[in-house]
């Protein structure tokens, strides 16, 4: 899992907002033929009906290890019904720095997966993205909703399909400390802070924290911010119409100030948590004994990382609750993903882009496990494992609740870039969670001379 925000080129755009009104209960989709010649299946997928023989299709990502393996089996799927040889092309971490000097030779693959919408909205302000309206439109629209195009669109013109989703709005915790130390999951802010403290007077530090390079803290703030400011003002912060210095921001840091507050409810302390990586703050709560920590605030990509990295087996000692409530909020999700871009106008391109654009494509992915789809004709029972089926679920419970990750919106020079920006200066306030108002005020000059005010 692509855990961290890829470097970006320089951004000029104002931050997009993605109001996801799109996951409610799954639905089929429409019954006619579209504009690429794809067919609808009874699941609301497509099969390509082209015969695409003997050419290669290239698809760049930045996924490796399960995720790439399982991708594979998508690409398989496709090579199986149009004779195409579908090619994954490793990107490593940076897909710009991969994709973009073969832009510059005049042979880009056919198909990149960006891996956020600011990434997506670069390359096509530069010109580098095939529109996709003729070729997916009715697809993205049918099987992801408005959110889905807002996602995958720069200046109103779709380029992208959102295909991967990724649910940031669970809280991870360790099995056997919860059942040892006597505590059921929370469902509440205040529940939590609770239950952290149970688990301290029994012995165990409660909140794992990796903060090395701050964007698992950004992940936080977005999720405490959503339920104390609610989905209006996170809309009109993540498109800087209100500063950064307004109350509601300083209230959601006073909220994070209730675990950054007190070192001992962090594994290890605040100087372990800055010094330590995201799996690391994975793996010091299940591939230790004992663990050092017994909750993870992060997202449904956490479970694979446990599989991948520890024995500890998920459901049985490793299981998430849903981010709890705080005052009384309702249920909301913060969200990201990774979104197909045609760059390269051939027939196998196009074609693999509508599969991607279907349930179908989806759902051989689903069955694997470590995968989430944001399409609502998606049904709950394709999910493999009970784990990612709840995460999904959650996601399409929150409705128009759901929001895209803010700091995945931001210009890069303020919301994905190691060391300054949201990600350094959310590392200062946990070494200082008592400055509120000086985080607030460094927050917002950051953003004032990304967005050039």
């Amino acid at each position: 899992m692509r855990h961290g925000r890829s470097r970006q080129p320089q951004l000029r755009l104002l931050a997009i907002v993605a109001v996801f009104a799109l996951f409610g209960a799954a639905c089929g989709g429409g019954e006619d033929l579209d504009d690429t010649g794809t067919e609808p299946t009874d699941d609301g997928g497509g099969e390509p009906a082209q015969d695409l023989s003997g050419e290669t299709v290239e698809v760049a990502a930045t996924w490796t290890g399960a995720e790439q393996e399982r991708f594979q089996l998508v690409l398989d799927a496709f090579a199986e019904q149009t004779g195409a040889d579908a090619r994954f092309l490793s990107a490593g971490d940076d897909l710009a720095a991969f994709v973009g000097p073969r832009i510059e030779g005049g042979d880009p693959p056919d198909v990149a997966i960006m891996p956020q919408p600011g990434v997506l909205q670069s390359f096509a302000e530069q010109g580098d993205l095939v529109p996709i309206e003729d070729v997916a439109g009715d697809l993205v629209d049918d099987n992801l909703g408005p959110g889905g195009r807002e996602v995958g669109s720069y200046e109103d013109e779709l380029y992208g399909v959102w295909f991967k989703a990724a649910q940031k709005s669970t809280v991870w915790y360790d099995v056997p400390t919860f059942e040892d130390a006597g505590v059921e999951p929370p469902t509440t802010w205040d529940e939590m802070l609770d239950v952290a403290q149970t688990i301290s007077d029994y012995g165990v530090e409660p909140f794992s924290v990796g903060a090395d390079v701050g964007w698992p803290l950004t992940d936080l703030f977005e999720n405490v911010y959503l339920r104390t400011a609610g989905p209006e003002k996170y809309d009109q912060l993540a498109r800087h119409e209100i500063p950064w210095t307004d109350e509601s921001v300083k209230e959601a840091l006073t909220v994070m100030a209730d675990v950054f507050g007190d070192p001992d409810l962090i594994a290890g302390g605040t100087e372990n948590a800055l010094q330590t990586d995201f799996n690391g703050s994975i793996t010091q709560v299940w591939a230790s004994d004992p663990p050092e920590g017994a909750m993870l605030m992060e997202g449904d990509f956490v479970g694979g990382i446990i599989t991948g990295e520890t024995d500890a087996e998920l459901g049985t000692d490793a299981d998430f609750f849903d981010f709890p409530s705080i005052d009384g909020s309702e249920p909301a999700v913060v969200g990201g993903g990774d979104i197909a871009a045609l760059l390269e106008d051939t027939d196998g391109g196009r074609a693999l882009i509508a599969f991607l654009a279907t349930a179908e494509a989806a759902e051989i992915w689903a069955a694997e496990g470590g995968f989430i789809s944001p399409m609502t004709t998606v049904d709950l029972d394709a999910y493999g494992d009970d784990i990612a089926r709840r995460a999904a679920e959650a996601l399409q419970q929150a409705g128009d609740s759901v929001r895209y990750d803010l700091s995945d919106l931001q210009p890069t020079e303020f919301g994905a870039t190691t060391g300054q920006g949201m990600w350094g200066i959310m590392i200062d306030f946990l070494r200082n969670p008592s400055d509120v108002d000086g985080t607030a005020a460094a927050l917002e000059k950051s953003a004032s001379q990304a967005y050039g005010k």
